[in-house]
């Protein structure tokens, strides 16, 4: 059954599993333990675990080179740690990476409620990443939209998940 009030982990494997990504770079958080358990259950898809967010990328460029089809998974402020991985290899290489950010702090209105919110978007917007807001199950096609624009224009694209993920 599809959400549209929530955000499940199922639901978001589901769709990357139907785009096709072999692997998922991942640091795990506080808000993602569900996600962490579907994915670990995964026979489709392989985790790859990192110690630090700013090796999520190199290690997706990796992948790449060898084949596979990445996705990084990290929270906002993990992105922030990854500028310059994202600089210099996802824009410099023109990579055509799908970032999923969840969006610690989002709380569709203002003020946000944690301060890695205010920071989020318009970081996106100066590096010219398109990104698309993910807030239930019934957004989650959006996540293949942005690897779609990932791919045209040979640059990472993020699907924001403005949501904890539910269980299964």
């Amino acid at each position: 059954m599809v959400s549209t009030t929530g955000l499940t982990a199922a639901a978001v494997v589901n769709e990357l599993r139907r785009c096709g990504v072999t692997d998922v770079v991942w640091l795990p958080d506080s808000e993602s333990g569900h996600l962490y358990a579907c994915l670990r259950d995964d026979a489709a898809l392989r985790l790859v675990p990192v110690c630090r967010e700013g090796e999520a990328i190199a290690i997706a460029l990796g992948l790449m080179v060898g084949g596979r089809r990445p996705a990084v998974v990290m929270q906002n402020t993990g992105l922030f740690e990854s500028g310059d991985s994202l600089r210099g290899l996802g824009l410099n290489l023109g990579l055509p990476l799908l970032l999923l950010i969840s969006y610690r702090g989002y709380s569709g209105s203002l003020p946000p409620t944690d301060s890695a919110a205010v920071y989020l978007e318009p970081i996106l917007r100066a590096w010219g990443l398109a990104y698309y807001l993910v807030e239930s199950d019934a957004d989650v096609g959006l996540i293949g939209t942005a690897l779609a624009a990932a791919q045209a224009q040979q640059r990472p694209a993020v699907a924001l998940m403005a949501r904890e993920y539910g269980a299964p």
